[in-house]
């Protein structure tokens, strides 16, 4: 296996932006891989360089040789608005072998949220349907969960504060295929500012580890970090365990579980030189490595929502969003393949 990451163009094209993998989620099945995006259209303006006024597509990148190649299928529809769907009135079998579920937002400030679901891979998709508040303000649901059998399931999601702004995560379940939902816990207190974008772990049949994106106002300035919280008891209370990074500016995390039973974080680094790090946890997420750079050639703060897997062969495919002087101002999706035994940045 390579010691150095190699990167792969998932989506660029001139004159388009693709972003935010993070949110619409990644699956993989054998070599095949699968990862959903935003493709707008490019516009030079402060923040986002996306045009606000012309149409935004949730679509889905497919490589069928283990993120060597892409390519880019048709979106789904997305829904106007809560009354363009409807209410699940089956059960789905989160445990057929090309199950995969994507959870959405109308608008990720506010809510409510939605989802669909495959039975084949994401060749075709059923759905929209409204995923239920649970006595939460609204939810702005982004794509993260685990399978616990056949009809139950575990989700990380946000909610709105106590104000109605953004945003708290919690944990949710159904135990009847997506029926109904229920409140299971908080993840952490409330914050000031906002914790967003849970990404979870399951460690056992009662250990759940989730790490969290944080942001808040110090001395008058925006910092950012991603937080970590162990349950011992499926998800019912959380205990804080040390920030696994800080000083990052704001970015999701992305957490898996590899082969060898290491934690792997994946993240953007919104601060120069901006770049893709992972870090390792051999301890259950008690205590973090070195920051590990994949690449720190982007061109501005414009990036990351990673999302990871890990191949067969043991090497990790890392999605997210980039740009880099070399390709010009768009933004696109890349994917790096690397070794998490090698512990060689990206030189």
């Amino acid at each position: 296996m390579s010691a150095k990451p190699e990167h792969k163009v998932v989506f660029f094209e001139r004159g388009r932006y693709g972003g935010w993998p993070a949110n619409q989620g990644i699956w993989s099945w054998d070599n095949e891989i699968l990862v959903g995006f935003v493709r707008g259209y490019h516009q030079e303006r402060p923040g986002h360089t996306i045009d606000p006024d012309r149409p935004q597509e949730k679509v889905f990148a497919r490589s069928l040789d283990g993120g060597e190649t892409w390519k880019v299928e048709n979106p789904l529809k997305t829904p106007a608005g809560p009354s363009e769907t409807g209410r699940l009135g089956y059960a789905m079998d989160f445990t057929l072998p090309d199950f995969a579920l994507t959870l959405r937002n109308f608008d990720h400030h506010a809510g409510p949220s939605y989802f669909f679901h495959t039975d084949d891979r994401g060749a075709s998709w059923k759905g929209p349907y409204l995923l239920p508040d649970i006595g939460t303000p609204w939810i702005a649901a982004r794509t993260d969960y685990i399978v616990d059998g056949r009809h139950s399931l575990t989700a990380f999601l946000t909610a709105a504060k106590s104000n109605g702004m953004e945003g708290r995560p919690f944990c949710a379940r159904t135990t009847d295929g997506g029926v109904t939902w229920k409140m299971v816990s908080w993840i952490g207190p409330e914050p000031e500012g906002f914790a967003i974008m849970p990404s979870g772990v399951r460690l056992s049949k009662t250990d759940i580890i989730v790490a969290v994106r944080r942001k808040e106002k110090v001395e008058e300035k925006s910092t950012g970090w991603l937080e970590c919280y162990l349950s011992k008891d499926d998800g019912l209370n959380w205990k804080r365990l040390d920030d696994p990074v800080r000083y990052m500016d704001s970015n999701p995390p992305a957490l898996i579980q590899l082969g060898d039973g290491r934690l792997c974080l994946t993240y953007g680094v919104r601060v120069s030189p901006y770049r893709i790090c992972a870090r390792f946890s051999d301890d259950r997420g008690v205590t973090w490595g070195d920051e590990v750079v994949l690449r720190d050639d982007g061109a501005n703060g414009d990036i990351g929502y990673c999302r990871s897997v890990q191949r067969h062969d043991g090497m990790v495919v890392t999605v997210y969003y980039f740009n880099d002087p070399k390709t010009g101002p768009e933004r696109y999706i890349g994917a790096t393949i690397w070794d998490p035994d090698a512990r060689t940045d990206m030189g």
